[in-house]
């Protein structure tokens, strides 16, 4: 177990003139707020803040990071304040520990906008204050590591959402060393199986790998030794994560190239572009295996060498060459040369390698909408990118499937705004065209341009080139958007049953202003008219907020007037009440089994809930809730609805499968649909008829053991 000792003791070695005191007096004051609290493995709270700034320290970070690390919790989690920690530790630190509270200290009815709302706060703290997002990754890493203690549940649904959501990050923000950790842990739990097996045939193959890796070592070292470059030589650790997805693209285990792998570090740029040239002499290069990081450097600041080549015996060998400097970029990313480091603003290739980020700032003012938000960073987060150049050489990177539109923007806006056609490698091309790495482009313009068309939105792919033409429909066209707003919110209102005046009213407008950040009616139809927020997302808000006024839909069954105790062929009994229709809330579905609760409607008698009901444990309106019971546990004539959703690497004949098993149950589909990914996998949302919860639970077990199933579950 990691110590307070052992944080100092690492802090000491990088930097000698910090206040280890006052990192002794923040152990202190953090043991002292989570005294009594423990985690879910039993051990002491205390433990997990102190895990959390061993790794920041494994980063480098400055003390007032580390000393949030140490802290972080203490806001949320105890009776303290942010006045407690400024007036302790000064206002850098406790503005750090109140951007992580903040990302976390939220509460929606609904868990799809807490979880966009969190995510949507975590990257705007993240872009004013870099170090807040990476005491979260650190926090996250420390709960990865320790998953084991939480049930099957929320192993499964904490390892997707990293895998999803912080392994991206760190990746993005180069943090190679977390982002590996985060996805061989995110497997681990999401199959255990395929891992288990990796962790299995990599050990098999150890000694194997190991002795050939040493020949290649000795031969190069012998070479570069003899041309006088000064060098150190490594192997390259191996990620299960990796070799699993590309197993998953159709390669066999002993195909991988990176299974043998080394890296040399040298002292200059020059000794890296000179080692590649004796590794070539040695051994012959694979071609489209050669990767020039360091001229064209990722967005993530990443700068290397790669080159696969034909080794000894026939196998091939990745070699990744870099100098130490980029080795600590490669390892740690951001963190390892941030600028709170020395006390000074980044570098201008700094600035422009974090520009995505500022972005999100000017994103976050243009969309409303947390969904929307967080559809547009994760573009930017999963895409792929391509690297362009203007006519003087700059090198400018977009995402995978940009246009010249994109690129426009991307120069400035007023350029993108005025654009009118494009030239790439000298030949004039459509603005929908897409560009490929190594194209130089070249915008033609027009100042007496109007501006751009509102179809440019449906052809740029970049979040920056959308945001921009966002905001001058903003500026310039606001009547238009108003009205055009006004007639979007009514077409929803219609398809929704109601009317205009069922929702603009002024018992709503307070939430509806302070939900949208917006002052006025009229701001609302302008921001939905540019398309800074749905009107469906509105009208669902309301109708979750005021679940009085707009009560759950419910299941079309045969009413139930509330029978004696006993009674057979019977559903539901309801405490107290013998004359009350009884009906199904669509919202949870619940089935005879489950735990249910009842809810007193407004002139339509009682709905009946699941007790975990999100619209049931978030109710104000606690009086009208009513006991409710189910008479027969599993009724002859009663069946009932379900959903089932399941996650799964996709395959020929795996739909034929689940159809059958769920066939083959006595269990009827009512409705499916199924999305697959471009890495393979497919979610399947069903919606079946059953008698019960032990119907149910079987159904899932039975599905759970087909190939390629990861994981199933009853929403």
């Amino acid at each position: 177990m990691t110590t307070i000792e052992d944080v100092t003791q690492l802090v000491s070695e990088y930097n000698p003139t910090a206040d280890l005191h006052l990192l002794q007096t923040a152990y202190d004051f953090a043991e002292k707020a989570h005294t009594h609290q423990t985690r879910l493995s039993g051990e002491a709270y205390i433990t997990h803040p102190v895990e959390i700034a061993y790794i920041l320290a494994g980063l480098k970070m400055d003390m007032p990071t580390i000393i949030a690390g140490l802290l972080h919790d203490v806001v949320e989690d105890t009776n303290y304040t942010y006045k407690d920690i400024e007036d302790n530790f000064g206002k850098e630190v406790a503005d750090l520990v109140d951007g992580v509270t903040k990302i976390t200290k939220l509460e929606y009815s609904n868990k799809e906008d807490q979880q966009a709302e969190s995510f949507r706060k975590m990257f705007i703290a993240m872009a004013n204050d870099l170090r807040v997002i990476i005491i979260k990754l650190a926090d996250r890493l420390h709960n990865m590591r320790t998953l084991s203690a939480m049930s099957k549940e929320k192993q499964i649904s904490k390892a997707t959402e990293t895998l999803d959501i912080y392994a991206p990050i760190a990746h993005r923000l180069g943090i190679f060393k977390i982002k590996w950790e985060f996805e061989d842990l995110a497997l681990r739990y999401l199959e255990p199986e395929q891992y288990y097996q990796l962790v299995e045939k990599v050990a098999q193959k150890r000694q194997e790998r190991e002795a050939y890796i040493g020949n290649v070592v000795e031969v190069l070292s012998d070479k570069l030794t003899r041309e006088s470059i000064k060098f150190s030589i490594e192997g390259r650790p191996k990620h299960f994560f990796s070799i699993f997805k590309k197993m998953q693209n159709g390669k066999n285990f002993s195909e991988i190239y990176d299974l043998i792998a080394i890296r040399v570090l040298v002292d200059s740029v020059n000794d890296c572009y000179a080692v590649l040239g004796w590794v070539h002499t040695l051994w012959k290069p694979i071609p489209g295996r050669i990767k020039d990081y360091i001229a064209m450097p990722k967005p993530n600041m990443y700068q290397s060498l790669h080159t696969t080549v034909i080794g000894p015996g026939g196998s091939p060998v990745e070699i990744q060459i870099r100098t130490k400097d980029m080795h600590q970029i490669a390892e740690y990313g951001i963190a390892a040369h941030w600028k709170y480091k020395e006390g000074k603003q980044g570098s201008d290739e700094m600035s422009e390698r974090l520009r995505w980020l500022w972005e999100l700032k000017e994103l976050d003012q243009e969309l409303q909408d947390s969904g929307e938000f967080m559809d547009a960073v994760k573009k930017d987060l999963y895409t792929d990118e391509v690297f362009v150049f203007t006519p003087k050489g700059k090198v400018i990177e977009l995402p995978m499937g940009a246009t010249p539109l994109d690129f426009a923007y991307r120069i400035h806006s007023d350029v993108g705004n005025k654009c009118v056609g494009a030239k790439v490698n000298g030949k004039i091309i459509p603005l929908n065209a897409k560009l490929k790495t190594g194209d130089i482009v070249e915008v033609i313009t027009n100042p007496a341009s109007k501006g751009p068309s509102r179809d440019w939105l449906k052809v740029v792919v970049s979040t920056h080139a959308k945001n921009k033409i966002r905001s001058h429909f903003r500026k310039t066209d606001k009547e238009e958007n108003v009205q055009k707003g006004k007639d979007m919110l009514e077409r929803e209102i219609k398809h929704a049953k109601l009317n205009l005046n069922d929702i603009v009213r002024n018992e709503y407008a307070d939430f509806i202003f302070k939900r949208f950040n917006i002052t006025s009616w009229e701001d609302l139809y302008s921001s939905i008219g540019y398309g800074g927020i749905r009107a469906g997302y509105v009208i669902q808000r309301v109708k979750e907020n005021f679940k009085q006024d707009f009560p759950e839909e419910e299941t079309v069954v045969p009413i139930i007037s509330a029978p004696k105790h006993g009674d057979k062929g019977h559903t539901v009994n309801v405490q107290g009440h013998n004359d009350l229709s009884v009906k199904f809330a669509k919202c949870c579905m619940p089935v005879p089994g489950d735990n249910i609760m009842g809810y007193i409607t407004r002139g339509r008698g009682i709905s009946v809930h699941r007790a975990d009901c999100i619209n049931i444990k978030s109710t104000n309106d606690t009086e009208r809730l009513i006991e409710v019971s189910w008479i027969s546990e599993s009724p002859i004539s009663e069946k009932f609805s379900a959903e089932i959703v399941i996650k799964a690497s996709d395959r020929k004949g795996l739909l034929s499968d689940i159809s059958t098993t769920i066939s083959n149950e006595g269990i009827s589909i009512t409705g499916m649909t199924v999305k697959t990914q471009k890495d393979g996998s497919a979610f399947m949302n069903m919606d079946v008829i059953i008698q019960n919860t032990k119907q149910v639970d079987k159904l899932l077990g039975k599905i759970s053991v087909i190939n390629g199933v990861n994981s199933v579950y009853r929403l």
